[in-house]
């Protein structure tokens, strides 16, 4: 498993920011969870994007074409993580307090 990216702590709702250590960790397991599915469906409309990778009229390489799509769903996950996601975590965050109340 990868890690995170740095998140900017603004984007962290305040009830993580400023609560126990516990919160913080679920929270993280949560975004860690969170960008495992944004990696998985992002690569998996790389796969079935319909390039066949045989490389550009320009002479560009197969390989470096597939080394990029790789490469791709990764970066896009690290990006969204990056922007604060896309919610999941909080839902999953709120659940998990929910269920230790």
């Amino acid at each position: 498993m990868t890690s995170l990216p740095p998140i900017d702590p603004r984007l962290l709702p305040a009830d993580i920011r400023t609560g126990t250590q516990d919160q913080k960790a679920q929270y993280q397991a949560a975004l860690e969870f969170e960008r495992q599915l944004v990696q998985q469906l992002t690569q998996s409309l790389a796969d079935t994007s319909g390039d066949d990778g045989g490389g550009d009229d320009d002479g560009t390489s197969s390989a470096a074409l597939n080394s990029s799509k790789q490469m791709l769903p990764g970066v896009v996950a690290d990006t969204i993580m990056q922007a604060g996601g896309l919610g999941l975590a909080r839902t999953i965050a709120n659940t998990l307090k929910g269920t230790q109340a």
